[in-house]
């Protein structure tokens, strides 16, 4: 078994003086990834006229690629910036009416319900949110909250495969099976999956797939992907109109006009970069890694997890008592106290009526990293309690 923690954090560029449980945000680029894309941007600067006549090809090689990894045909496959562009050109593509619904869950990502909630104004539909609260007990509990809210007005659900602010993987081949049974659209929100779970998209059997690399794979930041399924769907369009419109789906994606490519062209490599890392036993490293450390947290807080741990891929959330008030300047508050005073970078999230600290691992982190952290939560709540 290969050295994982301190032995590979010199991969990155990542300062040395803070303990980053926060992976999960934005992603952590390797120097070699950005050495990748910097020779991608070297040729586009070199002969930018004959790189873009170039680049359909080069973007169809890197889907191809990509698509594979993932588990899609590439031709079912478009390159977007990031997951919520994706959402955007499923959900604004759709021709919905007043009296419609979109159904969803109380973990969705805040993004993807602005999308949500824009597109129901717009359209007249509504916005309806399956309540899972937290913690949640079991997948079963997930599916049967979908289930309830299901009727003869929901024309689409949006799910997420590893939710946000909660760090749960979700069933999300029991809650499509569901949907596909009802005779509704679904789309998954896999913004998290890639590189932290195995994704098989055409497994999943969803009408559309969303997800970025630039998270658990690390590609450079903008890297992000949506794939469609194998059966006829509405014509999906992306945000920009261009060139491309009307010549299918990946010819309107590969093409809105000129904009920075290198991250698409470098997600090859840092799917590559994942499996030189172990792949599928990176990945059970990191899950053991982060569900040992937020045992710790939660005994030290007296406290507990967002989930069962099973229901965890490489993130967790545990629960922070007496943290009040329980909102966003509270949050950002603590997180950074624990920056300025404990040099470690890890989100407080004030979700269903509780806050939560989520942390994250990946191969650079060991657990040192996550060490005192419980009693550091737990002295700063003390100090900013009321009174």
């Amino acid at each position: 078994m290969r050295d994982y923690g301190a032995a590979l954090r010199p991969l990155w560029t990542l300062d040395k003086s803070v303990r980053f449980l926060n992976h999960g945000s934005y992603g952590a680029t390797p120097k070699a990834l950005l050495e990748a894309q910097s020779r991608w941007r070297a040729r586009m600067e070199a002969q930018p006229v004959r790189f873009m006549a170039e680049l359909p090809g080069l973007l169809r090689d890197a889907a191809t690629s990509c698509a594979a990894f993932v588990g899609v045909s590439p031709d079912r496959f478009a390159f977007v910036e990031n997951a919520t562009a994706g959402v955007n050109s499923v959900v604004r593509s759709l021709c919905l009416s007043r009296g419609d619904e979109i159904l969803t869950t109380d973990h969705v990502y805040g993004a993807v319900r602005q999308t949500l909630r824009h597109v129901a104004a717009t359209t007249g539909a509504r916005l309806v949110e399956a309540p899972l609260g937290l913690p949640v007990a079991s997948a079963g509990r997930i599916v049967d909250a979908i289930a309830q809210h299901i009727g003869k007005r929901t024309k689409l659900v949006v799910v997420d495969h590893i939710a946000s602010p909660s760090a749960i993987v979700f069933p999300v081949r029991e809650i499509v099976a569901l949907c596909r049974d009802a005779g509704v659209p679904v789309l998954v929100d896999a913004a998290h999956a890639p590189g932290q779970v195995h994704l098989d998209v055409d497994a999943l059997g969803a009408d559309w797939c969303v997800g970025n690399f630039h998270k658990w794979l690390c590609a450079p930041k903008g890297a992000g992907f949506l794939a469609i399924a194998d059966r006829a769907l509405p014509a999906i369009h992306p945000p920009v109109i261009s060139h491309g419109y009307g010549q299918g789906f990946a010819a309107e994606f590969d093409w809105i006009g000129t904009r920075d490519p290198t991250a698409w062209l470098c997600a090859p490599d840092a799917c590559a970069f994942h499996d030189d890392l172990g792949g599928e036993a990176l990945r059970r490293r990191n899950h053991t890694l982060v569900i040992e450390a937020a045992r710790e947290i939660a005994w030290a807080l007296k406290s507990g997890l967002s989930a069962p741990e099973h229901m965890l891929g490489s993130m967790a959330s545990v629960r922070v008592p007496g943290a009040t008030p329980c909102d966003l300047p509270t949050a950002l508050r603590i997180h950074d106290l624990l920056l300025e005073r404990h040099a470690i970078e890890a989100p407080l999230v004030p979700f269903c009526g509780a806050m939560w600290i989520r942390i994250s691992a990946h191969a650079y982190n060991e657990a040192a990293d996550y060490r005192g952290l419980g009693e550091a939560l737990r002295e700063i709540v003390a100090e900013l309690a009321p009174g």
